[in-house]
């Protein structure tokens, strides 16, 4: 009889174990799906050979779905960032660093690219953004993902996401 508890004792607390294991694994790593809104204030130049955009993207960035981690499904969040743009012969060239800030304070980091489409109402096209850490839950959570944007007129961008990460 007691080696019957001892076992029982023994497959509890292995399953216990285990039950942790699985629940540390899924906070270091995950899945988010998130829609940018953004209203641009760009800035277009001429120079040789190429045109020149640059400006900021002001919005909102709302997870639609999230694995769990540090990305809240039905959460939203201020985003800025800062577009620079480069048009030429050779291609169409997109970088934007941006700072999302979450509703307690803590904030977190994106690069976007983009090398194909344009910036105009009604363009737009595929691209890839990284996920570079931040402050608070979402300090040393990296991740990749790819994204979908669209130019709408008066200004308004939209853009969604589909991103893994790992912490």
């Amino acid at each position: 009889m007691a080696s019957a508890t001892k076992m029982a004792a023994a497959l509890v607390a292995g399953a216990a174990m285990l039950c942790a294991a699985h629940i540390a694994t899924a906070e270091e790593s995950g899945s988010v799906r998130l829609i940018r809104t953004y209203v641009q204030d760009y800035t277009t130049i001429d120079q040789p050979g190429e045109r020149v955009t640059g400006g900021t993207l002001n919005g909102v960035v709302t997870i639609l779905e999230s694995s769990g981690g540090p990305f809240v499904e039905g959460t939203h969040d201020r985003a800025t960032c800062v577009v620079y743009i480069k048009r030429s012969e050779a291609g169409f060239d997109l970088e934007v660093p941006c700072e999302t800030t979450a509703s307690s304070g803590d904030r977190w980091y994106t690069f976007s690219e983009r090398r194909e489409g344009d910036v105009e109402a009604g363009s737009g096209g595929p691209g890839t953004m990284d996920i570079l850490g931040g402050t608070g839950p979402y300090e040393g959570v990296t991740g990749s993902c790819t994204y979908e944007v669209d130019y709408l007129p008066d200004g308004w961008v939209v853009m969604i996401a589909d991103c893994t990460w790992q912490k």
